[in-house]
């Protein structure tokens, strides 16, 4: 890759479903599914560490050309993209061939898939079903990581669930 490509969920979202990866979408795109307005230009998933689930998510990363993500090289860095490699990270910043994707095993203030998935919401976005954390966990992630965009995040995160509290 020469550039950076355009950021495409859609295409994110659908190879990892084809790929049979098991994960729950974080960050800003789990928000904006629940009526966060902020648009983000990446997504962020937990995926479940299991070795199979390591297999499944390296073929789908194989398929949309990922490579590391720095600064210096934002077009990305090779690597070897197995799932021995991959277990070797607490988090994978990538950009792959549909734009930015960033792989966090167990995102601040939480212990990763299995306890994010227990409170996870389910959504059905292009065809696929996808699990999402909840605005619950999504609040205690940022607070956890405490960066000041995740500080404004909060606030308005806040507003959404109090918005969506029965009798408001």
């Amino acid at each position: 890759m020469s550039d950076i490509a355009p950021f495409d969920p859609e295409r994110i979202v659908t190879t990892l479903a084809r790929h049979g990866v098991e994960y729950v979408l974080v960050g800003a795109l789990a928000a904006r599914l629940q009526g966060f307005p902020r648009l983000t230009a990446d997504a962020d998933i937990a995926p479940a560490t299991n070795d199979e689930n390591l297999e499944r998510l390296a073929s789908a990363l194989v398929e949309m050309d990922a490579r590391v993500f720095t600064e210096g090289v934002p077009e990305g860095l090779a690597f070897d993209c197995s799932s021995r490699t991959l277990a070797n990270a607490a988090m994978w910043n990538l950009v792959t061939d549909a734009g930015r994707l960033d792989i966090v095993f167990k995102p601040a203030g939480t212990e990763g898939f299995d306890e994010l998935a227990a409170s996870a919401i389910h959504f059905d976005v292009f065809g696929v079903r996808i699990v999402v954390a909840s605005l619950e966990d999504i609040i205690r992630s940022k607070e956890a990581s405490d960066r000041p965009q995740d500080r404004q995040d909060v606030a308005v995160l806040r507003e959404i669930m109090q918005r969506k509290r029965p009798g408001r």
